[in-house]
């Protein structure tokens, strides 16, 4: 085990490192971050923050030094990083869920072969694999990257055989899944935690909604039938499982087709629709980010209070500095800001956690305060 007075590592230095950090200094480690930002979001809280990129090798090898632990807060680490870390020193999650993770078509495939429910797909290559795709996936369907896809974008949507072409091309004729666009009823996702000896201590599933491809909001308990959401978790835990996973893990779901559970994607790191867990839950993702790390026991979390999370991004700040005094005023409100200097369209700036008596008040007074926060508003 790793106790506190060590040193630990993140490559990443964006929100979800920020929130770690914060979280493992307050337990009484130091952390060391490496992210080429100079404005890091981590980088402001860290012990040290190293500018430079993830496979440098002389910040590698002064992490390697001077950490008892390597952790990663985005799939987009270059696995090689991962594996010449975990020649000297624990790193968690390992190169090869990364890896996994990192790819659309491996992801897939790994969940496809493992015997999960996912969307039918195909691989897409060349545009020669594209045409095969069309003939086995019925539209419409979602053409992604394989690689560096998130909140929306890498993404095309085909109605009809002949836009197929033309979105392959938009995407630069990178390596692509063509998807099946299931007929979605839920999206939901579990938040989890394996520990080296295989302990699994998940959260409730969350029930999550989004705008123009970018995460808007999520609800605890999820509002659907409790036997469901117990799959989704029993899931969620067969997916580490396969996976053969150490650290927090989150699992999105589409509840479809009437009801079925089907696997969506796997993020190797804490999750956006995770951050409820920071004021409404006995632990939160980040202090089971430290325990899988440093081999500490887990704890199953326990749901304190009924939630929703709202996400705040940047075009809030358009008119210029949101009315911060409308979550001040309203009961059951917390806000969490990320320390990002530019606002940009889109951007996660920061997320809103509403606690409530039942899940719907919650999602109603967190959406509004969001909406009063517009300057003018």
């Amino acid at each position: 085990m790793i106790f506190p007075g060590a040193t630990l590592g993140m490559l990443g230095g964006g929100q979800l490192g920020r929130m770690f950090t914060l979280r493992a200094r307050t337990m009484g480690y130091r952390v060391v971050i490496v992210d080429p930002d100079p404005l890091s979001p981590a980088g402001q809280v860290a012990d040290q923050h190293l500018r430079a990129h993830y496979d440098d090798t002389g910040a590698l090898e002064l992490l390697s030094a001077s950490c008892a632990g390597v952790t990663t807060e985005f799939e987009n680490v270059p696995a090689a990083a991962l594996e010449r870390l975990a020649a000297s020193t624990i790193v968690r999650p390992a190169a090869e869920a990364v890896a996994t993770a990192q790819d659309r078509i491996a992801e897939k495939t790994f969940l496809q072969r493992a015997g999960f429910a996912v969307a039918p797909f195909r691989p897409v290559r060349t545009a020669a694999e594209l045409a095969a795709s069309l003939a086995e996936v019925r539209l419409p369907a979602l053409l992604k990257t394989s690689r560096l896809g998130y909140d929306g974008k890498g993404q095309e949507t085909i109605l009809e055989a002949h836009e197929a072409a033309a979105a392959f091309r938009r995407l630069g004729g990178a390596p692509c899944i063509l998807e099946e666009r299931l007929n979605l009823e839920r999206e939901l996702s579990v938040i989890l935690a394996r520990g080296a000896d295989g302990q699994v201590a998940a959260f409730p599933a969350g029930e999550n909604r989004h705008r123009d491809g970018i995460l808007e909001s999520t609800t605890v308990p999820a509002r659907v039938p409790q036997a469901l959401a117990d799959e989704a978790r029993e899931t969620a835990a067969a997916v580490a499982r396969a996976l053969k996973y150490v650290g927090v893990l989150g699992v999105e779901l589409f509840v479809a087709e009437g009801g079925r559970l089907y696997v969506n994607e796997i993020a190797p790191r804490p999750h956006n629709s995770g951050h409820y867990t920071l004021d409404a839950c006995s632990v939160d993702q980040f202090e089971l980010q430290v325990r899988t790390l440093c081999g500490l026991p887990l704890h199953e979390p326990r749901l304190l209070t009924p939630v929703a999370m709202v996400n705040l991004l940047g075009d809030l700040w358009c008119g210029g500095e949101p009315r911060w005094g409308e979550v001040f005023a309203r009961p059951g409100m917390r806000l969490h800001l990320y320390g990002k200097s530019e606002p940009r369209p889109g951007r996660k700036m920061g997320h809103l956690t509403c606690l409530a008596p039942d899940a719907d008040q919650a999602l109603a007074l967190a959406l509004e305060t969001r909406d009063a926060l517009a300057p003018g508003g």
